[in-house]
């Protein structure tokens, strides 16, 4: 060996390994003082499996790595004591003694503990972003993101975002509600109908469209100071095609079917059902939504850990009022117990509410807090969507008005409570941004509209509302979700209606946006509403009516379904009514005198407060 030779090749051993390359950190922070206090780290980067992982930090250390199948892939545990140093630090990645890699990583300090969840007390208003406001046209497109703003396409961007969102705060508080759900904001960096947010691409990352995970946070810390929390929406079944790990999988078993495409069966009933096929039980959990949302494996325990951390994350990180869980039943049922239970023991006054689109109310009632289910699964969602009541409501409002028609289908819908351990903390709803608009099923007709949101805000349960409503957004009579999911009048410059400034509203849009407002603004401040309970009296003759009492406070709810104005006999309500003998009219205003009878007016709501 030549003498330069031997100089280069001692020079060559002296430098740093640079074999390894550090990508990725998930999360990049955590936090000091919570009880999820070991972190199971998701490292990606070239060869990094061969590595060893090392932090020299006050309060900080590694206590175990992970290697999957895939050698650009290492899960780091991190435990934080409760006495460690805030700050920046370095992961540093070691072959044998020499550093081959590293990455910054930091700790922070809690703020205050997030807001409380949501209960009786509340009431929500639905948004899809990229449909109600858009506050900063600069980012409608984004260079490198593979769809751009199309307005004119139904079914394409339109430009809404977290900017538009801030900006009318106080127009969704003004109009009574108290917390804001937005469909999923994350990156979701699809080819096509990326809109919707539900195929996300990064679950780290707010959408740049939509603005920036900083956005995100002062979303959620100015909505506070507006009275209001924010109720993010979380996917746990599936993901975007065109996520990052698509390109390069942990493991073949990180998504079902060795990431091939298999259809889900829809079989959710095959959950509970003793006599269910295992197979079709796993054909409903393992099986794919749509060919572009690959479905996620959690029965994989790093991949389990990665899901129940990003949900604490985003938690801390933003300061959430709660979650809304979609697709709640595809996923593994043990996974969802353990993934809810991490949440609720992090977080005793949060809430979350999980999606189970079933007519079953059995179906539902499995999932929540509290239920003893045969199956020997154990439910912490503290909340589900009632779906059963909202397919009842949907059907009372058209069947024509016979002895188990008309308003039949939702009283005894009602009387399936008892399946449920806490029916009053269940989020009832007339429509939402997967049904036909609530105008459009009624054909318009602005009656039945009222009684069905009248009746949403005063039956036991959390009301949800759909942005645009309040101004008789209608869309198509059959499901067609880019128009169902209508853009916001006023959320753009240059439309020719405003709902947040009320001008080039028509006079009929005008009336309903009051209508809400009075009826939302009512509900904030009514404690019978919040927290009484619930005496309803079997529907006749196209009328329902029912009460809610507590402590001493009674509201009376008429619902009148008849094209004309209907005479209602009070004594056969004198248990319920007490020694009431006056009553103040919430939504027309003034004192009612309570004699024999009532006149109700033709199919319009009557929401008494007894006096």
């Amino acid at each position: 060996m030549t003498r330069a030779v031997l100089l280069l090749c001692l020079l060559l051993s002296s430098l740093p390994l640079q074999a390894a390359t550090v990508a990725r950190v998930e999360p990049a922070n955590w936090w000091i003082g919570m009880q999820h206090r070991q972190v199971e780290l998701l490292v990606y980067g070239r060869d990094i499996a061969a590595l060893r992982p090392r932090i020299a930090h006050r309060g900080v250390r590694v206590t175990g790595a992970q290697a999957l199948e895939n050698p650009n892939y290492l899960f780091v545990t991190v435990e934080i004591d409760d006495d460690a140093e805030p700050g920046t630090l370095d992961i540093e990645f070691l072959d044998g003694d020499a550093v081959a890699a590293r990455h910054p990583w930091r700790i922070e300090a809690r703020a205050p503990a997030p807001p409380r969840g949501f209960d009786g007390r509340d009431a929500i208003y639905l948004v899809t972003p990229d449909r109600f406001a858009n506050g900063d046209p600069g980012n409608d497109s984004v260079a490198g993101m593979r769809e751009a703003a199309d307005r004119a396409d139904p079914d394409g961007r339109h430009g809404g975002d977290l900017a538009g969102m801030r900006a009318q705060l106080g127009y969704i508080a003004a109009l009574g509600f108290t917390r804001l759900w937005p469909t999923p904001v994350l990156e979701n960096d699809q080819p096509s109908h990326s809109y919707h947010g539900y195929a996300i691409t990064d679950l780290y990352r707010v959408d740049p469209r939509m603005g920036s995970n900083a956005d995100f946070r002062a979303l959620a810390r100015e909505a506070r100071a507006h009275g209001i929390g924010i109720v993010m929406d979380v996917v746990l079944n599936h993901i975007g095609s065109e996520h990052w790990w698509m390109r390069d999988l942990p493991s073949l078993d990180w998504i079902h079917h060795a990431a091939r495409f298999t259809p889900t069966n829809h079989r959710r009933t095959t959950i509970q059902d003793p006599h269910a096929a295992p197979g079709d039980r796993t054909g409903f959990t393992d099986g794919w939504f749509v060919d572009t949302m690959p479905d996620l494996n959690q029965r994989n325990p790093q991949l389990a850990r990665y899901l129940i951390q990003n949900t604490l994350w985003w938690i801390e990180y933003a300061g959430l009022a709660g979650i809304r869980e979609d697709t709640f039943g595809y996923a593994d049922a043990d996974f969802l117990s353990a993934w809810a239970r991490a949440v609720m023991a992090e977080y005793p006054d949060f809430d979350m509410v999980g999606e189970e689109w079933s007519a079953n109310p059995a179906v539902v009632a499995h999932w929540q807090r509290g239920k003893a289910n045969a199956s020997g699964h154990v439910p912490h969602m503290t909340s589900m969507m009632d779906f059963p009541l909202h397919i009842a409501l949907r059907d009372a409002l058209l069947r024509p008005d016979t002895w188990e028609s008309g308003w039949m289908p939702l009283y005894e819908g009602l009387a399936n409570d008892f399946l449920y351990p806490d029916p009053d903390a269940l989020v009832v709803f007339a429509e939402n941004h997967d049904s036909t608009r609530l105008l459009a099923h009624v054909g318009g007709d602005p009656g039945l509209w009222k009684l069905a949101l009248a009746w949403t805000a005063t039956v036991r349960g959390i009301p949800q509302f759909y942005y645009g409503s309040e101004v008789l957004l209608r869309g198509p009579a059959e499901r067609r979700d880019g128009e169902l999911r209508a853009d916001m009048p006023g959320g753009w410059a240059g439309d020719a209606a405003n709902a947040f400034t009320g001008q080039g509203l028509s006079p009929a849009q005008r009336e309903a946006q009051d209508f809400v407002r009075r009826l939302f603004n009512w509900r904030r401040g009514a404690t019978p509403v919040h927290a009484g309970t619930l005496v309803h009296y079997a529907p006749v003759d196209g009328v329902y009516v029912y009460f809610r009492e507590h402590a001493g406070q009674r509201v009376m709810v008429a619902l009148n379904r008849n094209d004309a104005d209907t005479p209602l006999a009070l004594a056969r309500f004198a248990a319920s009514i007490g020694d009431a003998r006056t009553a103040t009219d919430v939504l027309g205003g003034g004192r009612i005198r309570l004699g024999e009878r009532l006149l109700l007016p033709a199919k319009a709501p009557l929401i008494l407060e007894l006096e």
